[in-house]
């Protein structure tokens, strides 16, 4: 039970609906949870209508603490669809140079987007993405909220997804989000 004051709201009363009650029990778990924790803190503040980052939210702390998912996989999603809700959506319909929505094979940080194979020649920052990369980034970006994690990746799929999503999220935030594992 909220009550706005001169300035700010004041807590009453409140019940908890989910625990989480994995993140408590798993270094590994709370880590992950602490990471996001500290983008959304970044990029919200009070009085912000932030409805679909606090869904976005919810549904990874709940994926993170109920499930056996990878936590690199998680995380990597989180991001990429935290950059669409915040208004940073990359470009995945078709190339960012010249329109061609045929051999979309890299992701430039710099034109927030896919490149063709012949664009991309042009630009030495462009990061080469595989098929499955390419669609988990598609994936990510327009998928309904309660499906963003019902997908899988290999190793270098996964590996490549979370590169570039890191890269994205700290290029577009201007700040350096490092997972420090210890």
């Amino acid at each position: 039970m909220l009550f706005k004051g001169s300035d700010t709201y004041s807590i009453n009363s409140c019940q908890t609906i989910e625990m989480f009650y994995n993140l408590r029990t798993d270094l590994d778990k709370l880590l992950y949870a602490s990471h996001i924790t500290k983008i959304i803190n970044d990029v919200t503040t009070e009085n912000q209508n932030s409805f679909y980052i606090l869904k976005l939210f919810l549904n990874t702390l709940y994926a993170i603490s109920e499930t056996d998912k990878n936590l690199d996989f998680l995380i990597s999603v989180f991001k990429m669809r935290l950059m669409k809700i915040i208004g940073f959506a990359p470009n995945v319909s078709e190339c960012v140079s010249c329109k061609s929505k045929e051999n979309l094979t890299g992701f430039s940080f710099k034109d927030n987007g896919f490149k063709c194979e012949k664009c991309q020649k042009q630009d030495a920052g462009v990061f080469g993405l595989t098929e499955a990369t390419k669609n988990s980034i598609i994936y990510s970006t327009k998928a309904d909220s309660k499906k963003i994690f019902s997908f899988d990746l290999s190793e270098k799929s996964l590996k490549e997804f979370e590169i570039v999503s890191r890269l994205y999220l700290n290029e577009k935030l201007e700040k350096e989000y490092n997972l420090e594992k210890y």
